[in-house]
């Protein structure tokens, strides 16, 4: 499988493209989805909470109302004036349960009032109670009810004229206006059915349902009715306490998880406890899943065709090209291939069509190089062929000179000798530097004879080079030319320095002397000559023409081609003259194209 994508650029761009585009639409999707169904449930805690403050404030307004009714009942006149007489008045009694059965029967939600007296006379009630569950619970929170200016009940039952009633009742202390001594009791009860309405009308989920407890949580309305008044530990015992004022909790009702939502009514210390089904939030995740899928399939299917697309729109000029490329013989002529795009791809092709053509200049620039190489190594051989045959006649007379005690001929001889051996030796291109020394001191030796006292030569040369390699045949030319074209042209005695040392890798000669020098315009032409040869070097089309121009210093014309031919245009002659007062020659050349291999 690897090696199938590493032959194909296609292959493996279409893989690394689509895990960009599949990687980036999954992620996404996961977030989206998580961040949906967070939303989602965030969203229907929110209305379940906004729910339940609504309930809240519907039931706070009826307890509110409760309360200001029962305020307004105890101050009463006739109300006080019956509890103060001992004896009954049936007209007062007449008008105060008419005024009764008046307020409850205009609030719905009243189911009953009733005035307890103190004094003995007869009970003021709108319903006839023939049983009232409120006597139990006065006697078993008789601790709390009794200090307090006003006790809500929990959830208890009467039974009635109509039927059996569930109520919760407000039940307070009726006090003397003037003497403030306890002359009766108030009791007002709240209709528990009707209150079951307010929380089934409110719009909770239907699935859903809401319980209201009161201070002791006890159950008072809401969920099932085999619930009430029963405490919300004992039908939900692992829902915990409810401790903060209002927040969220997960509860299990058998296998069914919950959300409840609770809500205080601060007013009581009652509470409203909303359960929601989580699987209500799990169908919503389900739809937002769907539709997520949904959204990323045809995403990925729409990404998958563009990335094909786009592949083949990318890759089918170089697949051609590669085609083009694969069947070309590296023997013929390159050819060059029709551009068709100024994308990229047609800037590549472009690009390729130069570098053939470059290819094909370069080739012939390299044939043409080597051919001037070995012309311009021929020249500099044929030019030391002519003393070859006096090669061995010189070894005779060297001889010849040593028996008959001739030194200073015998010491010329020998140098000659050396000096013709290291111009042949052998067809080697390279030599060490010492050799290169050696034969310009024999060269100069001989000269030294030939014209005495006309020069002396001095040679400074870096010992940490003389092991390194060379063009050979380089410093002779120059000393030779300094010698003929500035020394001998002078009367006084002249001198010649060649120096030799390394800088940066480089191997620096220079031979200059303390001749006549060359004027403006001789110099001019010697830099014309150089230059010629470094255009030969470079340009191709211009080498017959140029190559006919008159040499007028062959000597430093060839070293300068060689220099070039062997090391680059960078290694070529550089020439400096002051008329009167002597010429300098140097060059340089690298350091590691001349070692000698061990």
């Amino acid at each position: 499988m690897r090696r199938w994508f590493a032959k194909s650029l296609k292959r493996k761009l279409s893989l690394l493209i689509l895990f960009a585009v599949v990687l980036p639409l999954l992620s996404m999707g996961i977030v989206s989805y998580s961040i949906a169904t967070s939303v989602s449930e965030e969203k229907a805690k929110q209305a379940g909470m906004n729910t339940l403050k609504q309930m809240s404030d519907k039931l706070d307004f009826v307890i509110q109302d409760v309360e200001n009714m029962s305020v307004f009942l105890i101050g009463q006149k006739d109300i006080q004036t019956y509890l103060d007489n001992e004896e009954g008045d049936v007209n007062s009694y007449s008008l105060i349960v008419g005024t009764l059965w008046n307020l409850s029967y205009s609030k719905k939600y009243i189911s009953n009032i009733t005035i307890t007296p103190k004094n003995g006379n007869p009970v003021l009630s709108t319903t006839t109670i023939t049983n009232s569950g409120l006597y139990p619970l006065l006697q078993q929170y008789e601790s709390v009810y009794k200090p307090a200016s006003k006790w809500w009940s929990p959830l208890y039952e009467n039974q009635t004229s109509d039927g059996p009633k569930k109520v919760i009742s407000l039940v307070r202390p009726i006090r003397d206006l003037s003497t403030f001594k306890t002359i009766g009791t108030l009791t007002v009860s709240l209709d528990q059915a009707e209150l079951e309405r307010y929380l089934t009308g409110a719009g909770w989920e239907s699935s859903g349902f809401v319980l209201l407890l009161d201070q002791y949580d006890q159950i008072i309305s809401g969920g099932d009715p085999s619930w009430l008044a029963r405490t919300v530990g004992e039908v939900f015992p692992k829902m915990g306490e409810l401790a903060a004022a209002n927040g969220v909790l997960n509860v299990k009702k058998g296998e069914q998880p919950h959300t409840v939502l609770y809500n205080p009514i601060p007013r009581l210390g009652w509470k409203l406890v909303g359960f929601i089904p989580t699987q209500i939030y799990q169908k919503q995740n389900g739809y937002v899943l769907t539709v997520t899928a949904v959204t990323i399939v045809i995403a990925l299917l729409f990404a998958m065709g563009m990335v094909l697309y786009f592949l083949q729109w990318v890759t089918k000029p170089l697949m051609k090209l590669t085609k083009y490329l694969k069947d070309l013989n590296p023997d013929e002529t390159i050819p060059t291939y029709e551009v068709k795009s100024v994308d990229e791809v047609g800037l590549l092709v472009h690009s390729y069509n130069k570098l053939s053509e470059r290819i094909g200049r370069l080739k012939d620039q390299v044939q043409l190089n080597e051919a001037m190489k070995k012309e311009a190594d021929i020249m500099a051989l044929q030019a030391q062929i002519n003393p070859h045959f006096l090669y061995n006649t010189l070894s005779s007379i060297h001889w010849i000179a040593l028996m008959n005690k001739d030194r200073q001929i015998a010491e010329m001889v020998g140098a000659l000798s050396d000096f013709l051996r290291f111009s042949l030796n052998k067809g080697e291109e390279f030599c060490a530097v010492q050799q290169e020394i050696s034969h310009a001191q024999n060269y100069a030796y001989i000269q030294a004879i030939r014209f005495p006292d006309q020069f002396e030569i001095e040679f400074f040369i870096d010992p940490a080079m003389v092991h390194n390699s060379m063009l050979k045949l380089l410093l002779q030319p120059l000393i030779e030319n300094s010698l003929i074209h500035g020394i001998q042209k002078k009367k006084a005695k002249g001198h010649i320095y060649v120096h030799g040392e390394l800088r940066d890798r480089q191997m620096k000669f220079v031979v200059e002397d303390t001749g006549i020098g060359m004027d403006e315009t001789k110099q001019r032409a010697i830099q014309d000559q150089l230059a010629l040869a470094n255009r030969q070097l470079g340009m191709l089309s211009e080498v017959a023409k140029e190559s006919k121009i008159a040499v007028t210093s062959y000597g430093l014309i060839n070293v300068h081609r060689r220099l070039l031919l062997h090391y680059g245009a960078e290694s070529g002659l550089i020439v400096e003259s002051t008329p009167g007062v002597g010429t300098s020659i140097s060059f340089s050349i690298p350091l590691w194209m001349g070692e000698l291999a061990t």
